[in-house]
Formats: C-alpha cells, sequence, structure tokens
C-alpha cells in the first residue's frame, strides 16, 4: 500500500481535474461577489441620493438591465474568444452562457409580473 492510485481508484490526473475544478468554483464564487457588492453599492447610492419614488424605480430598473447586460456581454465576448481559439476552458464558456440565460430568463419573468401588475391597475375601477 505504498504507492496509491487516488481518490476513488481515479489516477493523478483526475486529482488536477478536482484541483482544476475547484479553483473554476473559487474563481466564478469571487465575480458574482463582485456583482453582488457592485449592485449593493449601486443601491446604497440610490437610497443616498434621496430620489423620488419613480426615479428610484427607474433608476434601479436601469441598473438591473444594466447587470443583464453586462452578463450577456461577457457570455458573448467569451464565446467569441473560444471560438477563435483564445480561451480554452469550455466550462467557463458555458458557465456564462448559463448566467446570460437565467439572467435574461429573470429578467422576462420581472417583465412579466410587472406587464400583468399594470393590466391589473388598468382594470381597477376609479
Amino acid at each position: 500500500m505504498s504507492s496509491l492510485p487516488g481518490i476513488g481508484g481515479m489516477g493523478g490526473g483526475g486529482i488536477q481535474q478536482i484541483l482544476q475544478l475547484r479553483q473554476q468554483i473559487i474563481s466564478r464564487n469571487d465575480l458574482l461577489r463582485e456583482i453582488h457588492t457592485a449592485q449593493a453599492a449601486s443601491q446604497n447610492n440610490g437610497v443616498t441620493q434621496n430620489r423620488g419614488p419613480a426615479n428610484g424605480f427607474t433608476s434601479a430598473l436601469q441598473d438591473a438591465l444594466g447587470s443583464v447586460n453586462a452578463v450577456q456581454q461577457r457570455s458573448e465576448d467569451l464565446s467569441v474568444a473560444y471560438e477563435k481559439g483564445e480561451v480554452t476552458d469550455v466550462a467557463k464558456v458555458m458557465l456564462a452562457r448559463q448566467e446570460a440565460g437565467v439572467a435574461f430568463e429573470a429578467t422576462l419573468q420581472v417583465r412579466n409580473k410587472l406587464l400583468s401588475a399594470y393590466q391589473d391597475i388598468m382594470r381597477m375601477g376609479v
């Protein structure tokens, strides 16, 4: 038992893959933390400027759409870079595409809820 075959029968390459996946998860976590921090900072700026309710809603909506656009642009940039051969990590590209898809889907759901609320308000009697 002097030579261990690796974890769960995997060789040294399996351990390297696990370490690479761990590093990718850590880097993605850092990226998400940065995005969250940026969103929190923009929300704090909206509170300290003492804007009216309509302007605050408009700016919050613009900030959210800007964030979704940034995620989609990053996904597009990574996809193009992968197609050119500049990025070799297909998992990174696929994760960026999934993040963009989820962000778009969430935006679409918010739009649907806003549209539904608007229609309900319009149906109300005065």
